[in-house]
């Protein structure tokens, strides 16, 4: 009952600011910045909080006057195992009975956001990630603390886009602001969060609304600064290149930092899958499991324990030994992979600071030895790792050039971790083609390496595409039939069939070089003798991206049409350009509908209005079939192939506006619905 009056007062308040910013007249452009300013200082205030609760649960975990290290190393060994255990038992019910997307590293829950749902993402969450990881990282789970904030800001950005009722292509832009003040908060670095949130957010370097996302990056860094100083995040003595000589080793440091970002994101999926599939456990218990595995390696090892930075820094400046720090690089990897994959909430981008550091340490302490009069201090090397991991596991060199220069403040170790880190990216992609974020997506078959275009071919079937009127040909057709049904036909390419089965296709390039020969060649060939048989055939349930990888391998322009993948009964055609018409026109529906549907009035009578050819929206009254169920139960858009844009109810107030309706709405009898989509489908929905 709370709830849904929350979610009234929350609409209320919606519909009536929207009303008047929409009186205030503003440029889109003014009114973006001044979202993005919104944006940018609550995620400050909620980066600062949120350190605020992990340094509380830290010190009231492992207390002490000492730096948290120090508090670990001197805590009771039952401590150690005891205090990662409260923390699962407290993170594993939060997450599972109150907001599922909070588990993991964060990261790639934004991402599907923008890829799937528009940007949308519930306000819960950001509430739920705040605790579930400061409790995680506060009680010793060996993750970073930047994911967390990447994902309360992009909550954050995309509820106050909601708020203002944003459309959809700009709400993508807010939860990119959102991201780029979590980064730039977390680690006083307002370019790197910025390049971060186009990089690897957005995926888009071209975004039109790169401003707003500068803007809220600053803004963020600017509270943040207010109350944590004009500081970078690790204080770093000053290195150099020494020799020129140097780059080599650099290179060198790349390919290896490569090799242990795969290394990384491999150890980290196969736990997450364990966990996930193979180990038989409440899932609600299994953060508890993981915090007495990470008990008992801190036994021997606390330098695993939590955020990490004072490791960190001890490496930056020489203060560690040379084998605990290779020790460290492998620890540190499973430490993370067991938080994160028993169910844990924290981020990844810290542990591959961490990784590289020692990394960077162990090998710079190797050629020091070797080579001392060539080469830098092993701290230098600890230095340029920190990108170089960051690169291997996120795939977005750019942004780990910029972060290590802004973690720094030190332009002079720049070259080098522009070697290091484009070198790790290379060998680290040639080992697994997927980033440390988007392998997770992979893994529940979302496809972003082409984006949206990706996407929605997937969500086009052949069924929808293709089309029955075909010219054919037939198996016993002799060499001059074909060659006359070839020349009279439109296709590029001809289906040879007999009682209706499929046997191969004919084009014209199949007989051009025997077109002199055709008299001669009239009763010595038929159709079946010359048909090419190397293609699968389309299937109706298929999407139209596997069918243009299809033509792609074959080289071919149409494919035959079949019911199934077992059947050779050809039902019709389907041709590479009416996928790309159809892929036009879902790009415009999408556009155009998620954009109404932000910006009608709906006090303005909207019986039919015609926006594009073939397609309208229209206000109806809910069929029959429609009333007592919800928006998601019914699956309008898949079932009826139209949208729901809003829905008229009566209210005791009077008549109210449900502008883009929850899922979980249940229409009423007494509600109209106003929908969009092709006439025809519309029409279908109105005589159910």
């Amino acid at each position: 009952m709370l709830k849904i009056r929350l979610s009234k007062i929350f609409n209320s308040l919606s519909h009536h600011t929207a009303a008047l910013l929409e009186k205030a007249q503003m440029t889109e452009h003014t009114f973006m910045i001044i979202i993005a300013i919104i944006i940018g200082i609550l995620a400050g205030f909620s980066a600062i909080g949120i350190r605020a609760m992990i340094e509380f649960i830290s010190q009231l975990s492992f207390p002490g006057a000492l730096s948290l290290l120090d508090n670990i190393i001197a805590a009771p060994w039952y401590l150690k195992i005891l205090v990662p255990v409260i923390g699962g038992l407290v993170v594993g019910p939060l997450i599972y009975f109150f907001a599922p997307e909070a588990k993991g590293h964060g990261v790639p829950e934004v991402m599907q956001a923008i890829l799937l749902r528009g940007g949308i993402i519930r306000a819960r969450v950001a509430i739920i990630k705040a605790i579930a990881s400061a409790i995680t990282i506060g009680t010793g789970g060996s993750v970073g603390r930047e994911g967390p904030i990447i994902q309360i800001g992009s909550s954050l950005g995309s509820t106050v886009g909601q708020f203002f009722r944003i459309p959809s292509k700009r709400l993508k832009t807010l939860v990119g602001c959102g991201a780029a003040a979590g980064i730039a908060a977390a680690f006083n670095a307002p370019v790197a969060g910025a390049l971060f949130a186009v990089e690897i957010i957005l995926m888009d370097f071209a975004v039109a609304q790169f401003s707003p996302i500068v803007i809220a990056s600053v803004m963020a860094t600017v509270v943040s600064h207010s109350y944590e100083g004009n500081l970078a995040a690790f204080i770093v003595p000053h290195y150099q290149l020494v020799s020129p000589y140097e780059i080599g080793l650099y290179f060198i440091l790349g390919g290896l930092c490569g090799l242990i970002s795969f290394l990384f994101i491999k150890l980290l999926y196969f736990s997450e899958n364990y966990f996930d599939n193979k180990f038989k456990f409440p899932e609600y218990l299994k953060p508890a499991v993981g915090g007495v595995l990470i008990g008992l390696i801190a036994l021997l090892f606390p330098h695993v324990m939590g955020v990490g930075y004072d490791s960190i820094n001890n490496a930056l400046h020489g203060n560690m030994l040379w084998y605990l720090a290779f020790a460290l690089i492998f620890l540190k990897i499973i430490a993370t992979a067991l938080t994160l994959g028993s169910g844990g909430s924290g981020g990844v981008f810290a542990p591959s600071l961490y990784i590289g550091v020692m990394l960077g340490f162990f090998f710079g302490f190797i050629v020091h030895s070797l080579f001392p009069d060539i080469t830098a201090a092993p701290g230098a090397y600890a230095l340029v790792a920190m990108g170089g991991l960051v690169a291997g596991t996120t795939r977005a060199p750019i942004t780990a050039i910029i972060i290590v220069f802004e973690l720094t403040s030190d332009y002079r170790i720049i070259l080098p971790v522009m070697v290091t880190s484009i070198i790790s990216m290379i060998v680290s992609t040639k080992l697994s083609r997927e980033s440390i974020y988007t392998l997770k997506l992979l893994l529940r078959n979302i496809s972003i390496k082409e984006g949206t275009e990706l996407n929605i071919m997937e969500s086009l079937f052949v069924k929808n595409v293709y089309t029955s009127d075909f010219d054919s040909i037939d198996t016993s057709d002799n060499f001059s039939q074909v060659v006359n049904k070839v020349i009279r036909g439109t296709g590029p390419v001809f289906p040879v069939v007999n009682n209706s089965l499929v046997h191969g296709l004919i084009s014209i390039y199949d007989i051009k070089d025997h077109l002199y020969e055709r008299e001669s060649l009239k009763n010595l060939l038929i159709a079946a003798d010359i048909a090419n048989k190397n293609f699968k055939p389309a299937f109706l349930t298929e999407h139209c991206q596997s069918v243009l990888e299809k033509m792609k391998r074959y080289n071919i322009e149409g494919l035959p049409v079949v019911e199934s993948e077992d059947s050779k009964k050809i039902l019709g055609m389907i041709w590479r350009r009416e996928i790309q018409d159809a892929y036009q026109k879902e790009i415009e529906r999408r556009e155009i509908t998620t954009s109404l549907a932000s910006s009608i009035s709906m006090k303005e009578d909207i019986p039919n209005l015609h926006f594009m050819e073939g397609y309208s929206i229209t206000e109806i009254a809910p069929p029959v079939a429609f009333i007592g169920k919800s928006i998601r139960e019914l699956d309008i858009r898949a079932v009826y192939g139209v949208d729901v844009l809003s829905i008229k109810t009566m209210e005791a107030g009077g008549e109210k506006i449900k502008a883009i309706p929850s899922p979980s709405y249940i229409i009423q009898q007494e509600d109209t619905l106003v929908i969009a989509g092709e006439i025809r489908n519309i029409n279908l929905v109105m005589s159910l």
